[in-house]
């Protein structure tokens, strides 16, 4: 298994190292960190250094990296992207959660 995005991920990953122009080999970043309502927190980010750790995957161009622990966590998570009335940003779909907050960023397992 791995993390994946969704279309509308993978799109608005896109938008966003376009307009920030961030350089070429520029990789998503997901992991967690202790924290939030429910225990932990997602966390997103860039990052143009690969770990020899890290569990890389790619999905329509865009390269996804997780740090061993985090992978733990997120191990068949799928990133989503989402706008509403209510506002806009990414959803984690993380099957290792067994609850999450009401806001969708925190976890426990």
């Amino acid at each position: 298994m791995a993390i994946t995005l969704s279309e509308r991920a993978v799109n608005e990953v896109r938008r966003i190292i376009g307009e920030q122009n961030l350089p070429d080999g520029t990789a998503l970043r997901v992991g967690v960190k202790g924290g939030g309502c429910s225990g932990f927190s997602y966390t997103l980010g860039f990052d143009d250094q690969r770990r020899p750790t890290d569990q890389v995957n790619e999905v329509d161009g865009v390269t996804i990296l997780c740090d061993p622990k985090s992978f733990l966590y997120l191990n068949g998570t799928v990133v989503d992207f989402e706008e509403s009335l209510m506002g806009r940003g990414f959803k984690f779909t993380n099957p290792n959660a067994s609850k999450s907050c009401g806001c969708g960023e925190s976890f426990s397992v």
